[in-house]
């Protein structure tokens, strides 16, 4: 639990801004300017902390807990550590996080280390590692940096070493946010966006779209088994007291906004707890994706009625007592009870709009469970307000376990998507597109049959005839079916495209059997080209600085597709957009390309490594570092980014979004061919 709570302080102080903290500054010096050889002198280092911060001592007996102020010297011959490095008076705290008693310094800190000279020309440099936390908000965070003594100058003849009077060799330093103070930090590429006049054409239909997407489901949310009956035991309470409209219409408002705080407050508690960084992360991470992966799957099972799956009772009877006790306090309690109750229908539904809204935007997770909840508070609403209403509706009965059903083939078609995103994240090559539409043609052709009464679950009742509504949902199935089976060859499935693997994991691809090869070329082979594609055939690269040197070469423009491997809309853009001849030939001709996947965990050469100038976070991963200079330069997240670049890493154009017009994109595509033409005739 201690190891938890520590994790969520550590993604709490990720970054929600562009500003990077920094509550304490260090600052070195020595006892002595003039040392003699063979001399003992110490070195001082000193921390100057912010207000309302504390920085933790080196040596205290709490060894399952804060990361303590270690100091790491580099060997060398020209001195010798005369035992280790020695806390100035800390403070004595008693830590209740980690639940222990810790040395801390407030306002100013001091660490000396004792050496003996060994040699005239002394040279002494190293790390150190520290952890500084917040009395405020209970925010910590882990830094690292490096030290220099190097150019003091000692009197006398150098002292011959012993085995006895090597130096303490350093120990390997671990992954941390660095400050700089003597740091010797290389950071990533920078781009200029100097050129850039007027104002960005950059649409933000994609945010919308998942809003649409969120409410659109909140909507679905009502006619699942769980909710349904909801709605009279609703209206049932408010019909228990004498009341006027007036009365009845008020409540009714803050019946339905209570659902709407309760829904948002987790929305918003799940992007404030990840941050950017852990929301793009928590995206494309085995774990979290192989987790709803089950869970669909668990979900699913329990929709075909193999087993229940509710709410904890005692959390459920708890609001509902409390509900009972009536005023503005059990209204609250009633919204909160039929939150639980619909807890085993609406969970995988929530679960969905957070997890594929979280690509990397806090406001995508915060905002979708608004409108989710709004569209699902909408009607409660209303039939709290008007609840002769009720007597519309219909009755509940088997339909209601067939809605369950057919939630539950969706959970499984769904539950895919999340597999995929893992498997081409990490490269596993177990989920190729073929293999994706074979058991999407399976799961929907079984639910055509099951509308068409040729399959029975437990809980349903017999059909003895095929009724107008089943027969229509019958015929959209297998059509959806047929528009499928096209795919096992090739075929491109334009609006499955987000939903889908990429075409370049087809084994067996017919279409591109056909398909005219591309004509562009690239100057070296591309890097990373073994496990990273581009779509249609486009030859280009995959790092950055290998494409830029290229395009410098051949004198053309760069097109920088940031995207990634669990990007929906990027997907979409490649199949809609990057597919149009007119499109391509541009592509193709007029640029070179490179793609660069924010989130691909494979991790780099130490030599590759960069301490980010954004966030003072050690970059190792080709996604990190991808998303570093997007972040970093063009101050976006976002995905699909395109930006168009000159030789001298001018911005060309305003960078483009998602948008699916290819004529758009075409008019950005001229647009920053014509700025080249002007700048680099």
């Amino acid at each position: 639990m201690r190891y938890l709570v520590f994790l969520l302080m550590i993604l709490l102080s990720g970054p929600l801004s562009a500003q990077v903290l920094t509550p304490a500054k260090w600052s070195n010096s020595v006892s002595s300017s003039s040392p003699a050889v063979g001399d003992e002198i110490e070195l001082v280092f000193k921390a100057t902390i912010d207000k309302k911060w504390y920085l933790y001592s080196t040596e205290f007996p709490c060894e399952d807990g804060p990361i303590k102020t270690t100091f790491t010297f580099k060997p060398d011959p020209s001195y010798q550590l005369v035992g280790g490095v020695q806390a100035i008076n800390p403070i004595d705290k008693h830590d209740e996080i980690f639940e222990c008693d810790v040395k801390i310094f407030k306002g100013t800190g001091e660490f000396r280390q004792k050496i003996k000279v060994l040699k005239p020309e002394l040279r002494i440099s190293g790390e150190y590692e520290y952890q500084v936390c917040s009395d405020v908000d209970g925010k910590c965070i882990p830094f690292s940096d490096e030290f220099d003594f190097s150019g003091i100058k000692a009197s006398g003849q150098a002292i011959e070493t012993t085995a006895d009077a090597k130096p303490i060799a350093s120990q390997n330093q671990s992954e941390t946010i660095g400050v700089s103070v003597t740091s010797t930090t290389v950071n990533g590429p920078t781009l200029d966006k100097s050129i850039l006049e007027g104002k960005s054409e950059l649409e933000n239909s994609s945010l919308w779209g998942y809003l649409l997407f969120a409410f659109i489901i909140g909507f679905t949310s009502l006619i699942t088994p769980c909710v349904f009956p909801m709605i009279p035991m609703t209206v049932t309470f408010f019909l228990k007291d004498n009341q006027t409209r007036a009365q009845g219409i008020r409540k009714a408002l803050i019946f339905g906004a209570s659902i709407i705080v309760i829904y948002t407050s987790a929305g918003t508690l799940f992007a404030v707890l990840l941050g950017t960084d852990g929301l793009n992360a928590l995206a494309t991470h085995w774990f979290p994706n192989l987790f709803v992966f089950g869970i669909f799957i668990v979900f699913a099972l329990s929709f075909f009625g193999l087993f229940e799956i509710n709410a904890p009772h005692q959390l459920v009877n708890q609001a509902d007592r409390q509900a009972d006790r009536g005023g503005l306090i059990g209204i609250f309690f009633m919204a909160a009870t039929l939150v639980l109750v619909s807890f085993s229908c609406t969970v995988p539904i929530v679960g969905s709009v957070l997890f594929l809204t979280a690509s990397g935007q806090i406001l995508r997770p915060i905002l979708s469970m608004f409108f989710y909840s709004l569209a699902f508070a909408i009607p409660f609403t209303l039939f709290a307000a008007f609840p002769e209403w009720i007597k519309g509706l219909p009755k509940s009965g088997g339909w209601l376990n067939s809605v369950k059903v057919t939630l539950g083939f969706l959970e499984l078609a769904l539950c895919l998507k999340f597999f995929s995103i893992a498997d081409q994240a990490y490269h596993w090559g177990l989920l190729d597109r073929e293999v994706n539409i074979a058991m999407w043609i399976v799961i929907f052709s079984m639910m055509g049959f099951y509308f068409l009464g040729k399959i029975l679950l437990p809980h349903d009742s017999p059909v003895e005839r095929i009724t107008v509504p089943r027969l229509l949902l019958a015929t959209a199935t297998f059509s959806f079916v047929l528009y499928l089976i096209p795919g096992m060859w090739g075929a491109p499935l334009k609006a499955l495209a987000g939903y889908l693997p990429p075409l370049y994991t087809h084994d067996f691809d017919l279409v591109s059997l056909t398909r005219k090869s591309s004509v562009n070329e690239t100057c070296e082979d591309p890097e990373y080209a073994d496990f990273l594609h581009l779509p249609h055939g486009l030859q280009g690269y995959f790092d950055y600085k290998q494409a830029i040197a290229c395009a410098r070469q051949m004198n053309k423009p760069l097109f920088i597709d940031f995207t990634g491997h669990g990007c929906t809309n990027c997907r979409e853009m490649e199949a809609v957009v990057w597919s149009d001849p007119q499109v391509l030939a541009r592509l193709q001709n007029d640029y070179v390309v490179v793609a660069l996947y924010v989130d691909d965990k494979t991790e780099l050469p130490e030599a590759l490594w960069y301490t980010s100038k954004y966030d003072g976070k050690v970059k190792k991963t080709i996604g990190k570092q991808n998303a570093d200079l997007q972040i970093n330069n063009l101050q976006n997240n976002a995905q699909p980014f395109y930006v168009l670049v000159g030789k001298d890493e001018r911005v060309l154009a305003w960078p483009y979004g998602y948008d699916r017009s290819p004529e758009k994109f075409i008019h950005f595509l001229d647009a920053g061919k014509r700025k080249y033409r002007e700048l680099y005739p």
